[in-house]
């Protein structure tokens, strides 16, 4: 995990949903990496969750309606001590009535207090039966509060307590977790800009049954996603087949083949600041579409006829438009660099990262990665590391060169 996510001071409002039974185990998450954080628990929420278990996971005093005029530190007031000292306030789970007071700004409670003196980023999580969520009144409050610049995350859809089935779950905690990360992230160089990654490997079918692909995990381009994201970029993923949970906050365009890619790609470059090709997309598909499964043939062998794809990263090249940046991939075996300069300079592009993926630590499937950064006329840069690591060092490079042009 990045270092910035760590040591971080989170404000976390827990308010009288069902889904307040929750809360000791979101907290658990952030103390993990070592965060601190101070809890403002709503009389409703109490009948939910023990104020003791939530002050003995966090070390603190958790802080009840009844605190609202404590007096206890004296002078200082309670809403304005926890606000100032935050660097993120999170609402999880979030009812209709806290919904209200935030969007009317009331702060005749503790919680509706600290919201009214809050400067720093308001992440809620509403939380709700469905009826409730879909009513006129609630859905105006989501909408003047998001308005007001705070993020509000719909909830997922499943199984509610009240018996219901539809949209009102609190999400998993891994989406919690990602928006706060999102909120807190310390580069926005990204804002106001529309970037594309495209990721993973595509499925080259033979017969219904078979395919030619590769080993690509996806891990990589995701990864280019999520920081894009994190850095306030609006971000859309064209995935190819892959196994790992799609990025928070990203849109997902699944395709399986290097056409259904390529069609995707064109469709969306247009509207696109960065687009970053990290797909191992096949250079190759059988010529002819077989319907039905190959049976054995006795022993006889079997020829199949491949034809070329065409080349998404080449055509994106000679279709890109002034100001658009576009960054290329290479995976190579061999000749690393004169190959990716090669391709560099033969489909336009304005940056490609190279890697050897024989290298230890490096290539597909891995957790870890190193590239080499060339650019037109540039020098050549290497980095290593996770590779939300090396996600990261990649936008800082794609940065810099979009900042001098």
């Amino acid at each position: 995990m990045s270092p910035w996510k760590h040591n971080r001071r989170i404000l976390f409002g827990v308010t009288g949903g069902i889904a307040a039974y929750k809360a000791p185990d979101i907290l658990r998450g952030w103390r993990k990496e070592d965060c601190e954080v101070e809890v403002i628990l709503t009389s409703s929420a109490e009948e939910f969750v023990s104020p003791l278990a939530l002050s003995t996971l966090t070390g603190r005093k958790v802080w009840r309606e009844k605190d609202f005029l404590s007096v206890e530190e004296g002078w200082k007031i309670p809403h304005i001590t926890l606000t100032e000292w935050a660097e993120v306030f999170v609402i999880a789970p979030c009812t209709a009535n806290c919904l209200r007071i935030c969007a009317q700004g009331d702060g005749s409670t503790l919680l509706g207090a600290a919201m009214l003196a809050n400067r720093n980023p308001l992440v809620i999580f509403p939380a709700m039966n469905p009826n409730m969520l879909g009513n006129p009144a609630v859905r105006a409050n989501i909408d003047k509060i998001t308005s007001m610049g705070h993020t509000v995350v719909g909830p997922d859809s499943g199984m509610l307590a009240c018996g219901y089935e539809g949209k009102g779950r609190l999400p998993d905690n891994s989406v919690i977790y990602e928006h706060v990360w999102n909120a807190l992230s310390p580069k926005k160089d990204l804002r106001g800009m529309k970037v594309l990654v495209t990721a993973g490997p595509t499925h080259e079918y033979i017969d219904p049954v078979r395919y030619i692909s590769n080993p690509s995990s996806g891990k990589m381009g995701y990864a280019i996603a999520k920081a894009a994201w994190y850095r306030g970029a609006e971000v859309t993923l064209v995935s190819g087949p892959v196994s790992i949970p799609r990025p928070e906050g990203v849109r997902v365009i699944d395709v399986v083949s290097a056409e259904q890619m390529y069609e995707a790609c064109i469709k969306e470059a247009p509207e696109m600041d960065i687009i970053v090709k990290a797909a191992a997309v096949g250079d190759f598909r059988a010529e002819e579409e077989i319907k039905q499964k190959l049976k054995r043939r006795d022993g006889e062998p079997l020829t199949v006829t491949f034809v070329q794809n065409k080349d998404i990263a080449a055509e994106l090249g000679r279709m890109k438009k002034e100001g658009q940046m576009l960054v290329g991939f290479a995976a190579e075996t061999q000749d690393l660099i004169a190959n990716a300069r090669k391709k560099m300079i033969a489909k336009n592009l304005d940056m490609i990262a190279c890697n050897d993926v024989l290298a230890n630590g490096a290539g597909f499937a891995s957790d870890t990665n190193s590239l080499m950064i060339m650019t037109k006329g540039g020098s050549e840069v290497e980095f290593s590391g996770t590779k939300d690591d090396v996600a990261d060092s990649l936008l800082d490079a794609v940065i810099r060169k979009k900042n001098k042009e």
